[in-house]
């Protein structure tokens, strides 16, 4: 059975819109060519930051619902957005079943 996962990263302020729709694009790809079914993939708001990070005092956050039935696709996310210099943060929960 699939696990629902809730998935909220912070893209740099400073991206244009088409390169951060890029980026939204191929990091949902990354997520369903490993086998995850996304329901929802959304920017939520342009938010300051309690503290500076990377150098910035804002960010977009954009937030992802998703299931998968491995970690598969959790790894792969994870490993990728800790390399990309437009994801400043991120974070991954397991939604409790509905």
């Amino acid at each position: 059975m699939a696990t629902s996962y809730e998935m909220t990263y912070i893209v740099r302020p400073d991206l244009d819109a088409d390169a951060k729709k890029t980026l939204v694009e191929r990091f949902d790809a990354i997520l369903t060519d490993n086998g995850a079914t996304i329901q929802k993939s959304a920017d939520w708001a342009t938010r300051r930051f309690a503290y500076e990070i990377a150098g910035y005092r804002e960010g977009t956050y954009h937030i992802i619902n998703f299931t998968a039935e491995d970690d598969k696709a959790i790894n792969e996310f994870d490993r990728l957005a800790k390399i990309s210099q437009d994801i400043l943060r991120h974070m991954i929960v397991k939604r409790d079943a509905e």
